[in-house]
């Protein structure tokens, strides 16, 4: 089933519909890694200001819906850091009615071979550490921790 796995580029009308979703998304995972409600959403407000900046995703980053067999089973958001050849995986997500199926993992390799297209040498992310599945998949495809941060509460 997953090798019949695509990733299709968001048109600017999808990438409208996404953003909302994705950014709540994203401000839950900081509340759920420890950050407070106002860390959270000022971490967004962020992220929304440097990559949609007006709405639409800047140039050199890359957004696809993850499709299965026809259907939509998440997303991905790939793109240049601060040159070409380091590239990051900005957000990825399978629908929780897909996971387990092995799309993730899918996305994934996807996500390498067009990194490597617009050539890129080194793919990174960054995943909370209460997200274990995600870092039990990403260390089955090779990633490795290159930082970690800390934190206890006082």
């Amino acid at each position: 089933m997953t090798d019949h796995v695509r990733l299709i580029p968001k048109s600017d009308a999808e990438v409208a519909a996404w953003l909302p979703i994705a950014m709540a998304a994203y401000e839950q995972a900081r509340r759920s890694a420890g950050d407070s409600a106002e860390q959270a959403a000022t971490a967004r407000r962020a992220s929304e200001e440097q990559f949609f900046p007006d709405g639409r995703l800047v140039d050199g980053h890359l957004l696809f819906t993850v499709e299965a067999a026809g259907e939509d089973v998440g997303w991905l958001w790939i793109g240049p850091m601060t040159d070409a050849a380091n590239w990051y995986v900005w957000d990825v997500a399978i629908h929780e009615t897909h996971r387990g199926r092995g799309f993730g993992r899918r996305a994934m390799e996807l996500a390498e071979e067009v990194a490597r297209e617009h050539g890129a040498a080194n793919l990174r992310l960054n995943v909370f550490a209460y997200n274990e599945p995600a870092i039990r998949l990403y260390t089955g495809l090779g990633y490795t921790v290159a930082t970690m941060h800390m934190g206890k509460p006082l």
